[in-house]
């Protein structure tokens, strides 16, 4: 009894699901890097028909300024089109005027700690850190032909959120990101949430995801963005 009335008062739950719209600016592939064909999925091929996401975020807070979230955010696009030039990717070489269906998946696995750092009446700052784990796979297939090339690891990421209250509703922008060395990658929220009552909040933000990563192995760049609805469920 004692420890479920100290986490009553010292914590708290939610869960956090998106869903919404992708668009694109580019998607830009070499692989491997050098010795590969550079071309572009998106302005080289065309995206089958809309492509839909959604995520789930778990958040626990605990004493009143210190939150922990774990996210799951999927993410998988399809393009198809005739090769406008010869695509060596990977160990096989994709002709001009072929028929090619491409696949692009990035999956995204996050656990974030951040803690307030200044609140008031109106204002919520928050900065923390982001273990990220991407699984991403792109592969191309023609008639007779596939390769693809996939991407498991693990990348640390910087988290800051800022919160200003307007009466009964609220603007957010929240933010992970690193850029440096071989890579970089940033996903980013800007939006607006209003309560319904006090363990329902709806929310709808702009998220940009830009990133990739220039190694031997692989040169990828992809720029994406995101319409989102979304519910905040205190639990």
């Amino acid at each position: 009894m004692l420890l479920g009335l100290i986490a009553q008062a010292y914590s708290q739950a939610s869960l956090d699901m998106s869903a919404g719209f992708v668009a694109q600016t580019y998607n830009k592939v070499q692989i491997p890097n050098q010795e590969g064909t550079a071309f572009d999925l998106y302005k080289d091929f065309q995206i089958q028909g809309p492509v839909l996401y959604y995520s789930l975020k778990l958040g626990y807070s605990f004493r009143e300024k210190n939150h922990l979230f774990l996210l799951y955010a999927p993410l998988s696009v399809n393009y198809e089109g005739d090769a406008p030039f010869d695509i060596r990717f990977q160990n096989t070489t994709f002709l001009q005027g072929q028929n090619v269906n491409a696949h692009y998946k990035f999956n995204s696995y996050r656990v974030t700690y951040r803690r307030d750092v200044y609140s008031s009446e109106k204002w919520l700052l928050g900065i923390g850190v982001t273990a990220k784990i991407r699984d991403a796979e792109i592969r191309l297939t023609e008639a007779d032909k596939s390769d693809k090339k996939d991407d498991f690891g693990f990348v640390p990421l910087l988290n800051i959120y800022a919160e200003y209250n307007l009466h009964n509703w609220a603007l957010f922008f929240e933010g992970d990101g690193l850029a440096g060395g071989p890579g970089r990658a940033f996903d980013l929220y800007l939006g607006g949430k209003v309560p319904v009552n006090d363990r329902l909040i709806i929310k709808a933000a702009y998220r940009m995801v830009e990133g990739g990563a220039d190694v031997p192995a692989v040169y990828n760049f992809t720029m994406l963005h995101f319409a989102n609805l979304g519910l905040i469920i205190k639990l």
